[in-house]
């Protein structure tokens, strides 16, 4: 997947705004106001993902793209790329399960709003 691409899918979500509080280079992902993917513009190749922390390491021991995160909190982050072997489905999952860890970290209320409930 391409950066178009990731930010489309992101978008497509319910709840998410995107923005740039990092800098004009730093592309980031919210749901309630809380992150749950951030990327390079320049770069474009790579992405930051909330993950659980046993999943993540997982990851990173199944998968060579997937690395602790990048200035993140390398227990609950990790750094995908997908210039290597990972399918779509494999990137679209990560993504996926960053967004509910987050969607599902905020209050009920703030849930039911997204949800449209």
């Amino acid at each position: 997947m391409n950066l178009e691409e990731i930010r489309d899918y992101c978008l497509a979500k319910p709840g998410v705004t995107e923005g740039l509080p990092f800098g004009e280079d730093t592309l980031v992902f919210k749901v309630g106001e809380k992150l749950f993917l951030l990327t390079s513009i320049s770069v474009g190749t790579q992405f930051n993902v909330k993950c659980d922390p046993e999943l993540a390491i997982e990851l990173r021991e199944r998968y060579s793209e997937v690395q602790p995160g990048f200035h993140m909190n390398k227990k609950h982050w990790n750094t995908v790329n997908t210039n290597g072997s990972l399918s779509r489905k494999q990137i679209i999952d990560m993504i996926d399960h960053s967004y509910m860890l987050v969607l599902h970290s905020l209050p009920k209320k703030v849930q039911e709003e997204i949800a449209g409930t």
